[in-house]
Formats: C-alpha cells, sequence, structure tokens
C-alpha cells in the first residue's frame, strides 16, 4: 500500500493546499496556469509545500508530456537525453513539453548549461524546484529566463484543512472511526512540511489498536517519540538545526553551540559537513580578529575525518566552544563581497602598466612593469606605490573590525599608506 503522503497527492488546482496569494482564486500562478501559457519557471520553497505535486499539476492541466530529472543522480548524458526526447515529442503546434527537475540547485554549471539551449528555443518548458536561493545557485543565464515563484510553508490552518481532508476522502482511512480532539501536536511535527504532516498522521494511526482512535496531543507525542527521528538529516530539521548552531557561535554562546552541536551528532548528521560548516565560519565571523580560528577549524576536519565517530564529537566540541569564544569579526567576508559587487559593474578597468607581466621584449617595449617599485628593496619592505587602476585611486574594500588584532592591522595600515585609505 502506497504511503499516506502518495495517496494524497492532489491532482487538481482544487485539491491543493497552501500558497493562497499564489493559486487562490485571484492568484497570479493560478492564473497563468489556466491560461496554459506556462513560462519556464523556479518553484523556491522549503521541503513539503508542495514543489513536485505543483509541477505535476501544470503538466496535467496543460495536457503536456511531463518529464522529470532529480539533480542529484542525473548527468548531462540525462539532461540531453531528455531534450531529445521533447524534440521526438513535438509535432506541429503542441506545446513544449515540461521538464522538471527537483533539486535543481545541485545541477552543475556544466549541467545547467545543457539546459540552457532547450530553455531558449522552446524545446522544453523548465520548471527547477529548489530549497535554496536561485539567485546564488542557478546560473543567471537561465535564471533570466525564468520566473521565480517563492513557495512559504504550510500555515496551520493548510495543515488542519489536510488533516481533515484525508480523514474524510482517504479510501482507507475514511472507513475507519478516527477523530482529531487535538491538532497542535501534529502540526508542531510536521513544521510545515505537508508530507511530513501525513507520515506523522499515518504513524500515530497505525500506532492504535483500537477500532475507534481520538487523536490527542499527548497521543502523538508518545508515539512520535518512541518512532520517530525528529532530526531529519535531508529536511527542515537539518537547516534549523545547522541554522541555529551557527547563529550561536557567532553569538559567541558555547553552550548553545554545544547543545545544537548535540542534536546533530545525535540525529546522524554528516561530520564533516558540520566541519566543512565550522571552516566556513571561522572565516565569515571570526577572520582576522582570531586567524588561529580557521587553522582550528581545519585541523578539526582533518581530526575528525581521521578518527572518525564517536571521539570525533569531542574534536568537535572542542572547535565549536573554541570558535564561539572566540572575538569576532566579519571583515574579510564584507570585503570580498564588496570588491564583487564592484567588480560585476566595472570590470574591465585597466591595470596599471608598472605591475603587469612583462614576459616578451614587446610588452616591455610597452611599459609593461616599468617603474615597478620591488617592496623587500625599501625600508620596513614598503614602497607607496599604486596598485589599483586609475578610476579606482583610494578605494578601500578591507575596513577593520573593532578588535586587538585588527586595531593592530589598522594601525599598521595607516602608518604605510597615511591618509590614502582613511585607515
Amino acid at each position: 500500500m502506497q504511503p499516506l503522503a502518495e495517496r494524497m497527492r492532489p491532482n487538481a488546482l482544487d485539491n491543493y493546499f497552501g500558497q493562497e496569494e499564489l493559486l487562490g482564486k485571484s492568484g497570479h500562478l493560478r492564473q497563468v496556469i489556466l491560461s496554459e501559457r506556462i513560462p519556464s519557471m523556479i518553484l523556491w520553497g522549503p521541503p513539503g509545500v508542495g514543489k513536485t505535486t505543483l509541477a505535476s499539476i501544470i503538466s496535467q492541466n496543460t495536457k503536456r508530456k511531463f518529464f522529470k530529472l532529480s539533480a542529484i543522480n542525473s548527468g548531462v548524458k540525462d539532461v540531453r537525453e531528455v531534450i531529445k526526447q521533447a524534440k521526438q515529442s513535438r509535432f506541429f503546434d503542441a506545446p513544449s513539453p515540461i521538464l522538471f527537475i527537483d533539486e535543481i540547485h545541485r545541477f552543475s554549471k556544466s549541467q545547467q548549461d545543457a539546459l540552457l539551449g532547450a530553455v531558449e528555443d522552446g524545446t522544453v518548458t523548465l520548471i527547477g524546484a529548489t530549497t535554496e536561493n536561485p539567485s546564488f545557485e542557478v546560473i543567471s543565464a537561465l535564471l533570466s529566463r525564468c520566473q521565480v515563484y517563492v513557495l512559504s510553508h504550510l500555515s496551520k490552518e493548510d495543515m488542519t484543512k489536510m488533516i481533515n481532508h484525508a480523514l474524510s476522502e482517504d479510501t482507507y482511512l475514511k472507513e475507519q472511526n478516527i477523530s482529531v480532539k487535538d491538532y497542535e501536536a501534529l502540526i508542531k511535527f510536521s513544521g510545515g512540511d505537508g508530507r511530513k504532516l501525513y507520515n506523522v498522521l499515518e504513524l500515530v494511526i497505525n500506532s492504535q489498536e483500537n477500532d475507534s482512535i481520538t487523536i490527542t496531543n499527548d497521543m502523538v507525542e508518545s508515539c512520535i517519540q518512541n518512532n520517530l527521528n525528529l532530526y531529519d538529516k535531508s529536511g527542515e530539521q537539518h537547516y534549523d538545526v545547522i541554522s541555529a548552531f551557527i547563529k550561536s557561535i557567532r553569538g559567541s554562546d558555547p553552550n548553545a553551540a554545544v547543545y545544537y552541536l548535540a542534536r546533530m551528532i545525535e540525529g546522524g548528521e554528516d561530520p564533516k559537513f558540520i566541519c566543512r560548516r565550522l571552516i566556513i565560519l571561522a572565516s565569515e565571523d571570526i577572520g582576522l580578529a582570531n586567524p588561529n580560528a580557521l587553522l582550528m577549524a581545519n585541523n578539526c576536519f582533518q581530526a575528525v575525518h581521521n578518527i572518525g565517530m564517536p571521539e570525533g564529537r569531542i574534536i568537535m566540541s572542542q572547535c565549536a566552544i573554541y570558535l564561539a569564544c572566540s572575538p569576532k569579526s566579519n571583515s574579510a567576508y564584507a570585503a570580498i563581497n564588496e570588491a564583487l559587487a564592484f567588480v560585476k559593474s566595472n570590470m574591465n578597468l585597466s591595470i596599471p602598466l608598472s605591475i603587469r607581466n612583462a614576459p616578451t621584449k614587446l610588452m616591455k617595449s610597452l611599459d609593461y612593469g616599468k617603474d615597478y617599485k620591488y617592496a623587500h628593496q625599501y625600508d620596513n619592505n614598503f614602497a607607496d606605490h599604486e596598485f589599483l587602476p586609475e578610476e579606482m585611486k583610494g578605494t578601500r574594500f578591507y575596513n577593520p573590525g573593532d578588535n586587538g588584532a585588527e586595531n593592530k592591522l589598522s594601525a599598521h595600515l595607516r602608518g604605510l599608506w597615511k591618509e590614502k585609505y582613511g585607515y
């Protein structure tokens, strides 16, 4: 027998719960679907809000052929094969087939590039589903050809309707004498995830031996504690707990950091994932306030990789506590972001001739490398030289944080550059 979540998967807009702003009677996306003029689109939202279901409904409503790929186990070859099939399935003025790609954020640039031509020429209408911000995960050329629709967590009202709908419409459940006294625990454990809601409801019902079942909060709490691992590595808990862990370290709370670390370990999270996040945090949130933090985090990754679990928990605990107790600075993170933003709109400014490479006679004749000042030939290994393009003289991206280590850096830079950069 299929799981309840599959049995209750809607096949029409009127049976779809949630996303009222997009799919309600006057919702923009609903009007687009009913018009049957479907653009390529990205559905961005947390797990379990109906991204896959919505793509299927769009296909059925518009009577288009439906191809589905998962970015987890599909490569460029699979993409090209589907595009080939899509071309072969089109006849006369038939609308383009829908290609649904689940977790499109996991596609590499080359995989996304392989899609681009087929989307541009209308061979397929792309519907991508992602839990990550598409601005960072989808290449700009592909993103510019797609509408982005943001799907939200299901509300308490939505989930209450879903529960009642399942009890009254499901082939198996409607034959049983089931009522719901309390909805709160069912909704709490689902975390706004419709698939998880149905899984919890089915678990609770199957755990009861009586012919007549009245679902209460106590019943749900007891059942979940005995049967369900609440840390879902691929679901919303994964994102919530790692977010809380990172924010606790950033907020200099070692106690909260160790608590969330323990939740991830107990839930079976991949230790390498935790260690990678610690390395990123060591640069993003501590950076130059304590350069040893990056060394500590990198050593933590290597040690956990070599030692394994369960002993690796001790190493991760030491690292998390050290990072939480360390002074904080995001100056390096802010500097590269500002520089990248500047470069995007000023990509091709001319590099000063004096610091260009001059490997050939022609380049030397064009003054490449001329008047370059080799810093180590000057006092304090410093020469007052211009390294930025002419149009950028005096531009500052690095702003030292207010902490002991960077106050020394600021004083050092001020001594070297005087008033040039405003240190």
